[in-house]
């Protein structure tokens, strides 16, 4: 099963356990967020919305806020000695699909408990020349 959801003006295909990353969602790390605005559910009997696929979202757990690539706007007037230089970063939100429901069902799955880091074992000087 598939939707295609839109957010932050952008349509996205989406499947369960699919990590993307869109414009900057209000949510804490950690939380479930529904995202109501479904415009396609996909599988054996599609369903189209028109716009919206009434009674369908998409959960979403929110992995992360961060910012995107430096992007960078140069202007230049040749021979005026004119020269702008203008720069910005886009917020982004780092989601991770939990489930795709419909008929206004609430979400099931919670967020997924984070994995312990693993120390590896030191080894010796006296193990490694042996």
């Amino acid at each position: 099963m598939f939707a295609v959801i839109k957010t932050g003006g952008r349509q996205y295909r989406v499947v369960p356990d699919d990590v993307l990353e869109v414009g900057k969602i209000e949510g804490e790390v950690g939380s479930i967020v529904q995202l109501n605005e479904v415009l396609l559910v996909g599988g054996d009997t599609p369903i189209l919305g028109l716009p919206t696929v009434a009674g369908a979202s998409v959960a979403v757990e929110v992995l992360d806020h961060k910012r995107g690539p430096k992007v960078i706007a140069f202007k230049k007037r040749r021979r005026k000695n004119s020269r702008r230089k203008r720069g910005y970063r886009d917020e982004i939100t780092v989601l991770r699909i939990s489930e795709i429901l419909t008929d206004g069902a609430k979400p099931t799955k919670g967020p997924r408990p984070k994995r312990e880091k693993v120390a590896k074992p030191e080894t010796t000087t006296e193990e490694a020349a042996a």
